[in-house]
């Protein structure tokens, strides 16, 4: 059906959206100083503009915003949905407000597939401030978006740009004195030495080549981890050669994460050999073997000026380390060898953070068994790190459980030690990616430059919402382990490939991708 008017709006509107969005919420006649109806409880169900709020659409399209049956924490929620393609704004103006630093909290689920759907905070004296809507089409989650407040007021804002059938849950609403944000957005980039030795080149966007670390600077990370090995085959991740990176990071002003595998190739859930130099040692000789290793290699750092400011004393310790030894089927073991490197870290620099690093990221009670073992058993740590892969671990409600859970059961902050995305499935080399279908994806994820935006936004905002400011931050993980020939997976076969290329942050034309934009988070 032809709507004269309606289409004449439609035409108009566009062209002063701008104008419109910052004018109109001055007009609420609902203006207050905290948020009425913040858990959208007073209306019941198919309310357009609940008690306190307000909606608009550029396109007449108010009705996308309703409540209806389903709370977070009451019976209702706020909902936007429509069969047919939509954009939508629910909002309330506050008015009154003390100047100063607050923090919207929200509880949010979302279908996936909008143009954008996030929280904003507006007209509050300085740039608007936005969260998206991670994808969560089961579990809720919690986002939080920072403000300053200036100009003694501030609009709080729910926003869809939607196709047709998306939807969004939003629910329970706090508007409060606080901050939010993220100390440590990091990389690891223990491949990039070797990557350079063989070859490997890194651009920026622009296409001009440059130096990884700066490239990686420029984009806003600002904390480096690199792996140890303690005698690795292809000579590289050891003690030399991370002397020489570390060196290029803190140049770079950037921090350092020194990740002790105590092995000589990678140790992970599946896998804690002992180095050959320690073969056949007893137990009493290997807590001797992880304090001198730890100690010396970090000792060597501070004596050239780049000491380390987080140690991980092993590497995705699920099952322990140094195995069998160090196993957690022996945890008064475990604990001591776990002991022994926070000591030798301790000794060379007492400011130095002492973290343990599990790869459960989405596994509560794993996580919970771990630790609560761990500290039953006197071991000593300053920060937890979990690694989180989504097509991995569980969903992203989940990761916020167990992250929320960490930080609060333990009294430590929290951080992701490892999360990466694919931005393409088809490998560049010959060897097979370790993500290479549309069926291990995370759903609303998908393998595009968009798709590892989106994912990084979304943890990145899950862990920025960690109760009590105890978030630090994200590692992405081998952010330059570009496919390079030489530069494969396995340190004794130099012909092996690389089956991490489509998850690096440089694209197949060795270019910075999109997904950089992450390490720019508030």
């Amino acid at each position: 059906m032809f709507h004269p008017r309606r289409t004449l709006r439609a035409l108009l509107l566009p062209l002063a959206a701008g104008l419109a969005l910052t004018a109109l919420p001055a007009q609420s006649a609902h203006a207050a100083s905290t948020l009425t109806n913040a858990g959208f409880e007073s209306n019941g169900t198919g309310t357009t503009t609940p008690t306190g709020w307000s909606a608009y659409s550029a396109g007449g399209q108010t009705a996308a915003s309703f409540t209806e049956s389903g709370g977070h924490g009451g019976s209702y929620r706020l909902t936007h949905y429509s069969a047919s393609a939509y954009k939508v704004e629910t909002y309330q103006y506050l008015s009154g407000l003390t100047n100063g630093n607050y923090k919207l909290t929200a509880w949010v689920r979302s279908g996936g597939g909008q143009n954008s759907a996030y929280l904003a905070l507006k007209n509050c004296g300085g740039a608007e401030q936005r969260t998206d809507i991670p994808v969560s089409s089961s579990g809720w989650i919690r986002i939080v978006t920072p403000v300053a407040v200036t100009n003694n007021q501030c609009t709080i804002s729910i926003n869809s740009d939607a196709k047709a059938g998306n939807w969004i849950n939003v629910d329970d609403l706090t508007f409060t004195s606080g901050t939010a944000g993220l100390p440590i957005k990091g990389s690891d980039v223990s491949s990039l030495a070797k990557s350079e030795a063989k070859g490997g080149v890194y651009k920026y966007s622009s296409g001009a080549t440059g130096d990884a670390l700066a490239i990686l600077k420029s984009a806003g990370q600002n904390y480096a981890r690199l792996k140890v090995w303690v005698n690795p085959a292809d000579g590289y991740n050891n003690k030399a050669r991370v002397l020489a990176t570390a060196k290029r990071v803190k140049a770079q002003g950037m921090k350092l994460l020194v990740d002790f595998h105590y092995s000589d190739t990678w140790a992970d859930p599946g896998a804690q050999s002992k180095p050959a130099a320690w073969a056949g040692h007893s137990y009493s000789q290997l807590k001797t073997d992880v304090y001198n290793h730890t100690y010396d290699v970090l000792n060597a750092l501070k004596a050239q000026g780049t000491t380390a400011d987080m140690v991980q004393v092993g590497n995705e310790i699920n099952g322990g380390m140094l195995w069998n030894e160090g196993s957690t089927s022996n945890w008064s073991q475990l604990a001591g060898l776990l002991n022994s490197g926070y000591d030798a870290v301790k000794a060379v620099n007492s400011g130095t953070t002492v973290a343990l690093h599990l790869a459960k990221g989405g596994d509560l009670a794993g996580t919970r068994w771990w630790f609560d073992s761990a500290v039953s058993n006197g071991v000593k740590f300053d920060v937890i790190g979990l690694s989180y892969y989504g097509y991995w671990h569980g969903t992203l409600a989940d990761f916020q459980t167990t992250l929320d859970d960490a930080a609060t059961r333990y009294g430590k902050p929290v951080y992701l030690a490892e999360t990466a995305y694919p931005f393409r499935l088809d490998s560049k080399d010959s060897h097979e990616n370790i993500i290479d279908l549309s069926s291990e994806l995370v759903s609303g994820y998908p393998a595009s430059t968009a798709g590892q935006t989106q994912w990084m936004k979304d943890v990145a905002s899950i862990v920025e919402a960690v109760p009590n400011g105890r978030g630090l931050g994200i590692f992405y993980w081998e952010s330059t382990w570009t496919a390079v020939t030489g530069n494969g997976w396995d340190p004794t076969d130099a012909s092996s490939g690389n089956g991490w290329e489509n998850q690096a942050l440089f694209g197949y034309d060795d270019r910075a991708l999109p997904a950089m934009a992450w390490f720019s988070h508030r």
